[in-house]
């Protein structure tokens, strides 16, 4: 139940000035993914701002995603929760709506123990037949999810993989170590791409696609050819990038990066807000010298 192999972009969800989703922006920003190859659309993610969209604005979007990418690339939908019921109402629902898969971040605020996480993600597992990705993030949630317990969950038959963000290599090897290779590991952070392809990683679902799809995905393919030094050249040559997007909290710096670049996704919804002008200017400087703008 393999989902993709490369560079999946988690992508912004455009906003119109009264806070609604642009849908007519969605569909320009997935043409423009799937014409630089971007591998897989992940929708709602942290990127997409899942925490501030209506459920029904983002099961909204996971149809519109999947009918625009028509088969093209799989559409990956962020359904997760801190709410056990909630979340299986979620990931129910985006499966109707035609996701190929669902991205489920570890619970936040309940610090929930590794049996309650076991408990929580086989309990969403048992309610759907797509591939469900585990997502860690313990610096946004409080909540890390053990080498140990994505173990224990890849024994689930829809359980494939999981996307890496605690930024700890250690720990991604110890998973790699475990699961085997049938379960994939994805790197959640767009500066650990290669260390995590390295470590038997499938690939990235990336902050970074969303303004370089072309360079992500190259990045993942030219490791996977065998081009290893044109791989790391292009994980170097982005990593100033990467630090500009994420020099407040994502998607702040990447929705105005868009934004510089022409596309028009609005802003973040509260409580994010623009950019500090000193940030605003290292961006700006940044994608300048990347060639984005």
């Amino acid at each position: 139940m393999s989902i993709f192999t490369g560079a999946g972009v988690a992508l912004v969800t455009p906003m119109n000035a009264d806070g609604s989703v642009n849908f007519e922006k969605m569909k320009e920003l997935i043409e423009f993914q799937i014409a630089n190859d971007t591998d897989a659309l992940i929708i709602c993610g942290t990127t997409g701002e899942a925490t501030t969209i209506s459920d029904e604005d983002q099961i909204e979007c996971v149809r519109f995603a999947k009918e625009v990418a028509a088969g093209r690339v799989p559409v990956i939908a962020g359904a997760g929760s801190n709410d056990t019921a909630h979340c299986i109402e979620l990931a129910v629902a985006c499966e109707k709506a035609g996701a190929d898969a669902v991205l489920l971040v570890t619970p936040y605020y309940n610090k929930a123990t590794q049996k309650g996480l076991i408990l929580h993600y086989t309990a969403i597992a048992n309610a759907i037949n797509i591939p469900i990705i585990l997502y860690n993030v313990p610096g946004r949630t409080g909540c890390n999810l053990a080498p140990k317990t994505v173990y224990e969950l890849s024994k689930v038959e829809n359980i494939v993989a999981v996307k890496e963000a605690s930024g700890n290599l250690s720990q991604v090897a110890e998973i790699a170590a475990l699961v085997g290779p049938d379960f994939d590991i994805y790197s959640g952070n767009d500066d650990q791409i290669l260390p995590v392809l390295s470590l038997g990683g499938a690939g990235v679902i990336s902050v970074l696609s969303n303004v370089a799809p072309k360079q992500t995905h190259d990045m993942v393919a030219k490791f996977f050819e065998g081009d290893i030094k044109g791989s790391i050249k292009l994980q170097l040559d982005a990593i100033e990038l990467i630090s500009a997007l994420f020099c407040e909290v994502n998607p702040i710096p990447v929705k105005t990066a868009l934004n510089l670049m022409g596309y028009e996704v609005g802003a973040c919804k509260l409580p994010l807000c623009e950019m500090e002008p000193k940030n605003l200017e290292t961006l700006k400087t940044t994608m300048k010298n990347y060639g984005l703008i």
